[in-house]
């Protein structure tokens, strides 16, 4: 008894294959392929070379007048002067304070500054806002 499965005649209810369509296919699938590949590489390499990244160490609520906000700043380059806005927030988080710190120059790629931020108000954090590279 023969036990091949029946198939339908070539043709009758889908286009017979076709060699040079599969090869564009695969070739199309290739490309694809390789351009996702280049746009995660171009993507990964442009977030590693950000010049300038920070965080925020901590905070002081000194008063309903000011607040002093401890951070660290990290450069690429070292040898690069860096600006950073600090800015004080009360509870609704809307800005009742704000200062822009330099940050000069140095040997080491990592700094931690501390700064005071005048407030308007009562604030209940203080945070960085942006650092970036400062013209020279």
């Amino acid at each position: 008894m023969d036990q091949t499965p029946l198939r339908p005649p070539p043709g009758r209810y889908e286009p017979v294959p076709d060699e040079r369509r599969r090869r564009a296919g695969r070739a199309a699938l290739w490309v694809l392929g390789a351009l996702g590949v280049a746009g995660a590489l171009w993507i990964g390499i442009g977030a590693a070379r950000t010049p300038v990244t920070w965080s925020d160490i901590g905070f002081t609520i000194d008063g309903p007048d000011q607040v002093e906000v401890v951070f660290e700043v990290a450069r690429i380059d070292p040898s690069v002067p860096v600006r950073c806005t600090v800015q004080a927030l009360n509870q609704q988080y809307a800005q009742v304070g704000l200062v822009e710190v330099d940050v000069p120059p140095a040997t080491a790629t990592a700094v931690r500054l501390s700064t005071v931020v005048r407030t308007s108000e009562q604030a209940v954090t203080g945070i960085v806002d942006t650092c970036e590279v400062v013209d020279r």
